[in-house]
């Protein structure tokens, strides 16, 4: 039996997780730009500043839908996709995007520190993927999955062990998952850039310390010509995976001019 095909709908609809600044911001825009509908999610406390992108996307001609919630938590992962699914018409398109970071000597780094960063960037992760696959599933009309992870998920740095290992863990998991959902026409990748300029990766002495990022830089041993990476070019790079004529494309972790000038 042949995998359904990815129909097209009028409108195709996406979650974007994270989506209040930084990368889930522009990929949530840029996906508008192709023209799909975003919902937009982040936790309660930024939810002014979803309003602000969920205004932006409405004025590219989109629809947008602003929720709030925390991805740890499984019942408001289960929300996040029924209300996209009650009040944009389904589901095509997955970013699950948000993340934290930290920075800790490994000999200092408390096991409390590493579960909240492996909850988030892990259990979190996993939980946005398996909800939104499910409703993918049901649908019958295939998909795009896509999760955030790293140059850290691809090589070790020091003091963040924590980060590193969750994005490691993020690769692990689209490979897996991707194995599982290739029969539903549902595709699992996964971004893993190097340095992207967002508030994440920024700091107040990054000005005396050498120019953008270089505090995270000194902070975790990453070469200070390190390339930093455009936002506009990971977007870029999620919304080709995003669309509905990748389907080749699964299990794949993409890293967009990792590495140095």
């Amino acid at each position: 039996m042949s995998p359904p095909s990815f129909k097209s709908t009028p409108s195709r609809i996406a979650i974007v997780t994270g989506a209040a600044q930084g990368l889930g911001e522009g990929i949530a825009l840029r996906l508008a730009e192709d023209g799909l509908d975003v919902a937009i999610f982040d936790l309660p406390s930024k939810r002014g500043q979803l309003k602000a992108v969920g205004d932006a996307i409405t004025a590219k001609g989109r629809r947008s839908l602003v929720l709030v919630g925390d991805i740890t938590v499984e019942g408001d992962v289960v929300a996040m996709v029924a209300q996209t699914v009650e009040e944009l018409g389904g589901l095509d398109v997955m970013i699950a995007n948000a993340g934290v970071f930290g920075s800790t000597p490994f000999l200092d780094l408390a096991v409390e520190e590493f579960d909240r960063i492996l909850r988030v960037n892990v259990r979190g992760t996993m939980l946005c993927i398996q909800h939104a696959a499910r409703q993918m599933v049901k649908q019958g009309r295939g998909g795009r999955i896509i999760g955030a992870s790293s140059l850290a998920g691809k090589q070790g740095f020091p003091m963040v062990t924590s980060y590193v290992t969750s994005k490691f863990a993020v690769r692990g998991l689209a490979q897996s998952v991707a194995a599982e959902l290739k029969e539903h026409n549902i595709t699992v990748n996964a971004y893993a850039p190097s340095v992207v300029i967002t508030p994440m990766t920024t700091h107040p002495d990054d000005e005396k310390n050498g120019g953008p990022a270089a505090t995270l830089f000194k902070n975790t041993g990453i070469p200070l010509d390190t390339k930093l990476i455009p936002l506009a070019e990971v977007a870029e790079l999620v919304a080709y995976i995003a669309k509905p004529d990748t389907s080749s494309i699964t299990g794949a972790s993409a890293f967009p001019l990792a590495g140095k000038h």
